[in-house]
């Protein structure tokens, strides 16, 4: 299995690069994907997960259909991971909250981070479809936190409050 980097690694701080449209249905973007999911699944906290966690830098994220579905019941129809391909944000609410975050690649700190409250994406998804998605709560604010690191940011950028906490804790 592929390694989660951490935070001292400086693929997290280089904004990722495109995926050319025509080499989504590679076997080197699919296993890539392949890769990012089964990074995600062995982590028991993990919702989302970012190429550039496990130290490719191109724009693709993956969202946790399993833990979606326990973290909000309006995405219980969800049955699989989502996968976000060549993901831009094309609408964010002007109304934000703070939220708490962690993030896999920056263990174990967690902090509070002003996010938009609702968020619309265009991406592809793994067989090269393209496809907008509106998200509120949890999802608008993976949305963000994912995009944030295919532009080489990390949460703890702009995050207040920032505390290590034990996964005992936790």
């Amino acid at each position: 299995m592929v390694e989660i980097v951490q935070q001292n690694n400086p693929i997290l701080r280089k904004i990722a690069k495109a995926v050319p449209i025509n080499d989504i249905s590679s076997i080197k973007i699919q296993n890539i994907i392949k890769n990012m999911k089964e990074a995600l699944a062995s982590q028991k906290d993990g919702v989302a997960i970012a190429a550039p966690q496990i130290g490719v830098s191109l724009r693709i994220f993956v969202v946790s259909g399993l833990i979606l579905k326990q973290a909000d019941e309006k995405y219980k129809d969800i049955e699989k991971d989502l996968i976000f391909i060549n993901p831009e944000i094309s609408k964010l609410s002007r109304k934000k909250e703070t939220v708490e975050e962690g993030c896999l690649s920056v263990r174990w700190l967690y902090g509070k981070i002003s996010r938009s409250i609702k968020a619309t994406i265009k991406a592809y998804d793994e067989n090269g479809n393209l496809f907008e998605r509106g998200a509120s709560g949890i999802l608008a604010q993976i949305f963000q936190h994912e995009t944030d690191h295919l532009n080489g940011i990390l949460f703890t950028d702009n995050a207040k409050d920032i505390e290590e906490i034990n996964p005992k804790e936790k």
